[in-house]
This record gives structure tokens, C-alpha cells and sequence, in this order.
């Protein structure tokens, strides 16, 4: 009886063990699941921050690029205003806008001079030929 009764008492206490187990078990793999949904959420979280870092870098970057050419067109027209300015840059300007010419001024062509002709020089055969005509 004593026997039996130990058997019984290790088979209730085993039983108790076990289930107080899978309940541990039950709530490490939940608290491991929760983990890894906040690291994975963590972790696109961190990729949308580098991502939108990237394309805020790159506009910086085209930002300056395009305020470079503004300030390269700004000394060009203040240059070209400064000619403009004196009686010499609006007689030119006047001149290649509108294609006139002050009272008693001529057009002048200029020609490039033709190239010089240059005979190929004669084959020996043909300086024998040439001594009969």
C-alpha cells in the first residue's frame, strides 16, 4: 500500500511539475514572439529613418548644385549688365538685336582666300608622253 500510494503521490506531483512547465514555456515563447514583433518593428522603423536620411542628403546635394549655377548665371548677368551700361555695350547690343548700321557704315564680306590648287606631280610615263605633244 505504501507503494502504491507513493506512486501516486510522485504521478500528482509530476502532473502539477508538467503543467507548471508548459506554462513557463507557454510564456517564454509568447514573451519571445512579442521580441521579435518589436525588434522587427524597430528594425523598419530604423530603415525608413535611413532611407528618408538618404533622399535628404541627395536634395541637399542637388540644393547646392542648383545654388552654385544660380550664382554662376548671377556674376554673368551682372557682367553683361555692367557692358551694357556704358555707350560702347548698348551700341553693340542695339547692333546684334536689331542687325542696323550708323549712317555711312558699310557692309564688309569677308572672304577666306581660296586654297591653292596643287597638281599632283606627274608619273614618269606621263612626263614621256608629255614630250610628244
Amino acid at each position: 500500500m505504501n507503494l502504491v500510494l507513493r506512486y501516486t503521490l510522485a504521478l500528482t506531483v509530476s502532473a502539477g511539475y508538467t503543467e507548471i512547465m508548459r506554462g513557463k514555456q507557454l510564456r517564454q515563447g509568447l514573451l519571445i514572439g512579442l521580441l521579435l514583433l518589436v525588434a522587427f518593428w524597430l528594425l523598419s522603423f530604423i530603415w525608413g529613418l535611413v532611407l528618408k536620411a538618404r533622399i535628404a542628403v541627395n536634395e541637399a546635394h542637388n540644393v547646392q548644385r542648383q545654388y552654385q549655377m544660380l550664382e554662376e548665371r548671377k556674376t554673368s548677368l551682372e557682367a553683361n549688365l555692367a557692358a551694357l551700361e556704358t555707350a560702347r555695350g548698348k551700341d553693340a547690343a542695339i547692333r546684334t538685336a536689331f542687325g542696323v548700321a550708323r549712317p555711312g557704315e558699310e557692309i564688309i564680306v569677308v572672304v577666306p582666300p581660296s586654297p591653292a590648287t596643287t597638281t599632283p606631280p606627274l608619273s614618269w610615263w606621263q612626263k614621256i608622253l608629255g614630250w610628244f605633244k
